[in-house]
This record gives C-alpha cells, sequence and structure tokens, in this order.
C-alpha cells in the first residue's frame, strides 16, 4: 500500500485527491500540506480522508515514511519541493507547468536521476481517448506527412482571476495563459509532432490590467520538414474551446474527432477520397477506449510505474520539453525576434532572473486576495466532439 502525501490544497488538489481515492486497494492518503494550514484541513474533512494529517510546512514531510507527493503548489515553488522530496527519497507527481525555467528543470531532472525515483509532471490530456486515438492515426501515417498543425486553447477567465496573490506576476506564477492554459496542448502538441525548429510569436494583455503577464499569444511554427503551425493560446475566449487539429498530405483529423479527406479532379479541384475516409475512421473506431482518463489516468500510470507495472508515460524530460517551447514563445514575443531550438543554458531565458529581467510588464498587479471560497473548477473540455 502506497503512502501519499497532497502538497498544497488548492483548487488543483482535488483532482489529484479524487483519483488516488479511485484507487484505494493500492494507496492511501496520508498527509495534506499548506501554508494556511486551516485549508489543509478542510480539504481532509471534505474529502473524508480519515487517514491524513494536516501539515502546514512540506518540510515536516521529508524524513517522513510516504512513497509519494502531488506538488499542487504555485509554479514558483514546484522546483526547490520537487528537489527536496526527490532528494529525501520520495517519488513526486507535479502540477503543470514543471517549474518557473530550464535551470530549475534540469535541477528536478538530476535529483530524481541521483535518487533514483520517478518525476512525472501532470498532462492529463494525454490520457484521454480522443488524444491517445489522434496519436494512433498520427502515427500509423495513414494520413500522410503533416503539412500544417493547429492549437487552439481556447479559455476565458474574468478580471478577478488574477486577483489571487500568486497570480498574474512573472516571479510567482511564471506567465500568463501559454504556460498555465494552453501548456496541455503544447505538450500533446510535442507527444504528437516533436519540437519545431524555430518559431515566431507575439503575446499582449488585453483585459486583465491587474495582471503582468500574458492573456493571449499566437505563435507560428516551422518544423525540421518544412510543415508550418500555429498556437493560439488565450483566458480570452468565450466558450473555453480546445482543438488540436492536424492537416496532413491524404487527410485531415482533430480532437474533437473529425475526418476530412480530399482527392484531386483533373481541374485540381477537391473531390472527397470515400476510400481513404473509410479505411481512416475505421481505424480509429477499432482504437480502444482508455480505461482511466484525466487525472485519474495519469495516477494510475504513475502508480503502476512505482509497482513496476508500467513505463511512465511523462517524466521530467518531456516536462522540459513543454516548458522550452513555451519559453521560446516568450523569447519571441518579448524580443520580437525569432527563436530557434534548443534554448541554450547560456540563453537569457534558461533562468528565472533572466525570463524576468527580459519579458514586459503589461500591467502591475494591484488587488491581492489570499483565497477564493473553494468551487469546482474547469481543467479543460473532453475534446470528444
Amino acid at each position: 500500500m502506497l503512502k501519499i502525501a497532497i502538497i498544497g490544497s488548492g483548487a488543483i488538489s482535488r483532482a489529484h485527491i479524487d483519483a488516488y481515492q479511485k484507487f484505494s486497494d493500492r494507496c492511501r492518503i496520508v498527509a495534506v500540506t499548506d501554508i494556511y494550514v486551516d485549508k489543509a484541513e478542510s480539504r481532509i474533512a471534505q474529502c473524508g480522508l480519515t487517514e491524513a494529517k494536516a501539515y502546514s510546512d512540506y518540510k515536516q514531510l521529508l524524513g517522513q515514511d510516504i512513497d509519494l507527493v502531488s506538488v499542487c503548489t504555485p509554479p514558483y515553488t514546484h522546483a526547490e519541493i520537487a528537489v527536496e522530496f526527490l532528494k529525501s527519497g520520495k517519488h513526486v507527481l507535479v502540477e503543470k507547468p514543471m517549474a518557473s525555467s530550464l535551470e530549475e528543470c534540469d535541477a528536478m531532472n538530476r535529483a530524481a536521476e541521483e535518487s533514483g525515483k520517478l518525476l512525472s509532471i501532470v498532462a492529463q490530456n494525454r490520457f484521454r481517448t480522443p488524444m491517445m486515438k489522434l496519436k494512433s492515426v498520427l502515427d500509423s501515417g495513414l494520413i500522410g506527412p503533416v503539412v500544417h498543425s493547429q492549437i487552439d486553447s481556447f479559455w476565458w477567465r474574468g478580471h478577478c482571476y488574477y486577483d489571487l496573490w500568486w497570480r498574474g506576476t512573472w516571479e510567482k506564477e511564471g506567465g500568463g495563459c501559454t504556460l498555465n492554459h494552453a501548456v496541455h496542448h503544447i505538450d500533446a502538441l510535442l507527444w504528437m509532432m516533436g519540437r519545431p525548429a524555430e518559431l515566431q510569436a507575439f503575446m499582449s494583455n488585453t483585459s486583465h490590467d491587474n495582471a503582468e503577464v500574458e492573456d493571449l499569444s499566437i505563435a507560428m511554427l516551422k518544423f525540421a520538414g518544412g510543415g508550418l503551425g500555429q498556437i493560439t493560446s488565450s483566458v480570452v475566449h468565450h466558450g473555453e474551446e480546445q482543438q488540436l487539429i492536424f492537416q496532413g498530405k491524404a487527410a485531415r483529423i482533430s480532437a474533437p474527432w473529425k475526418l476530412v479527406t480530399s482527392s484531386s479532379m483533373d481541374n485540381g479541384f477537391p473531390t472527397p477520397n470515400t476510400a481513404l475516409s473509410a479505411e481512416i475512421q475505421a481505424y480509429y473506431d477499432n482504437l480502444p477506449e482508455v480505461a482511466y482518463e484525466g487525472h485519474v489516468g495519469q495516477i494510475h500510470n504513475v502508480l503502476s510505474a512505482i509497482e513496476g507495472g508500467e513505463s511512465l508515460l511523462i517524466d521530467g524530460h518531456s516536462g522540459r520539453a513543454t516548458l522550452e517551447l513555451i519559453l521560446g514563445i516568450y523569447k519571441s514575443a518579448s524580443t520580437g525576434k525569432k527563436v530557434t531550438f534548443p534554448l541554450a543554458a547560456d540563453d537569457p531565458f534558461y533562468t528565472r532572473q533572466g525570463i524576468q529581467d527580459n519579458v514586459p510588464h503589461f500591467y502591475e498587479k494591484g488587488a491581492s486576495v489570499e483565497n477564493f471560497q473553494d468551487r469546482t473548477i474547469t481543467t479543460g473540455s473532453n475534446l470528444r466532439g
């Protein structure tokens, strides 16, 4: 029976706790921490964690008999907490984004390698049936080489969203919608397509004058094979629609699932390729459903990896790759220049301080509240259409 600790009892911690409780025959939550210990106590009571104890300082757990910790704290704390727990012999699951800088990511990965413990970064959208099926269809080669990819990470957040004390600052949140909302879709793009060779990006703050960070960004990508792509990251889009679209030479596919194929008539205009459509659709329909979706799926994978039953799907190197692409977007949008990859250790955008010294402050943060009322949050569409 694996012993679990939850570090940080904010809104996202509920997704972790609910997921662990799905596997009560394999693990039990023994501790919940928060700098506001009453929040930890409230979360314990709310979730019926009868075996858990509340702590105000995660350091009190470093020497305790704990197998796995879920880090659900603000981004600027991820690296320090993860490294300390890895060095103390615990496996670590870290909420997105992995950290605030590539320097911190590298420290986390070194700690994992030196300790021999697992480090996984939350990217729960990979553990959704539409995503798994889309990845399988891409890997099958049925749509041909991808010539254009489109990531629409459309969310909407009210003005007061950035009143929370750590949100809306480059120092503590690490960025805006590109880092903290589009991160899941950027992770999926890298999983499916690999890293682009170069990009050009723009960002703005159109609707939240209580935040330093962006609430809208657009990046244009070029891949080594010549294909192009675009990523729109937003918290100003009403409706919170998210989609991934891949245009191959033979067909167009997406999540939410939509399939379009074209053949050329003798004048060059398109006509449906019904045979290929039928083949791709049959392939898609025969792919299995995911047994556990979202956070439940990722936590199942982490537990299984600890138990030795399967490999870890999302490790610290994967989390680092996602952050590198996001920081490339920030670098290009901040400097007005094209960015090529990889970002080297001497790049100004490699360290947290370098990032803070080079990004724009769209506004200065004004209002600041310690907590919002605890209520259900949205974590993205299920991409089923």
